[in-house]
């Protein structure tokens, strides 16, 4: 098995020149970007800045995207949305298999996310976080290159979130997929990511190193400063955060 080191130096996604635009308005601006394999990245930008375009473009579910130049993605890539998205007539277990063969795999996938137990339950009989650990399998079970992840935890409670928050770095860490997290939570991206992006004017703004120790504690000393650099970046003092 490769290691850490040895992931990142092989790209996982590589785009030049993405634009996209919607009834004349420019929404991403020829984005150059490339993660390497393995890599953990959230993505910060205001609402409308076009995060979650972009995300849907690495997806390959916008097809009206242009560019000028190179676009690559792995082949195996999951999405997990705000909502989990599960299908309310089929129990967890059969939503985590979803479109995939593999029982096991699928049992093994929600022992890992805490949910061992629950694989005949009804999603309406799961919390929002419960529901969330089961979307977090469902895209496990694909055992993807690339994991894609849509504001997962917004709408989630404070304390729910923190626990999610060291459950994604859990599985990242055994799984080694590469991340692309859209977020509007800045401490969420400081501690979990590798690597910080914030979109401005349908472009990369500031691009941000995030050192280890992985992950981070929200009582790290540094998370202020990274906060306030990446604060500044998205016009907001800590006065209006």
């Amino acid at each position: 098995m490769a290691t850490h080191t040895e992931q990142l130096t092989r790209p996982a996604v590589q785009l030049r020149g993405l634009t996209r635009s919607f009834d004349g308005r420019t929404v991403l601006d020829g984005i150059d970007l490339d993660i390497p394999a393995g890599q953990f990245v959230a993505l910060l930008g205001h609402s409308g800045s076009g995060k979650s375009t972009l995300l849907r473009a690495v997806a390959g579910l916008d097809h009206e995207v242009a560019g000028s130049g190179q676009f690559t993605a792995p082949e195996r890539i999951s999405v997990v949305f705000q909502d989990s998205r599960l299908l309310p007539w089929r129990r967890v277990l059969d939503n985590v298999l979803l479109g995939t063969d593999g029982v096991d795999r699928g049992r093994a996938a929600l022992e890992e996310v805490g949910l061992k137990g629950r694989e005949r339950a009804w999603p309406n009989e799961l919390s929002g976080g419960e529901a969330q650990r089961a979307a977090l399998a469902r895209s496990l079970v694909r055992e993807p290159e690339l994991l894609l992840a849509d504001e997962p935890f917004g709408a989630l409670d404070a304390l729910t979130r923190i626990k999610m928050h060291a459950l994604l770095r859990e599985l990242w860490e055994r799984h080694r997929p590469s991340v692309l997290l859209v977020t509007h939570d800045v401490d969420e991206a400081i501690v979990l990511a590798d690597r910080v992006l914030v979109l401005e004017e349908g472009r990369i703004g500031l691009d941000l190193a995030i050192e280890p120790p992985h992950p981070r504690s929200y009582r790290d000393p540094l998370l202020g400063e990274y906060r306030e650099r990446l604060l500044k970046a998205l016009g907001v003092t800590e006065d209006h955060a």
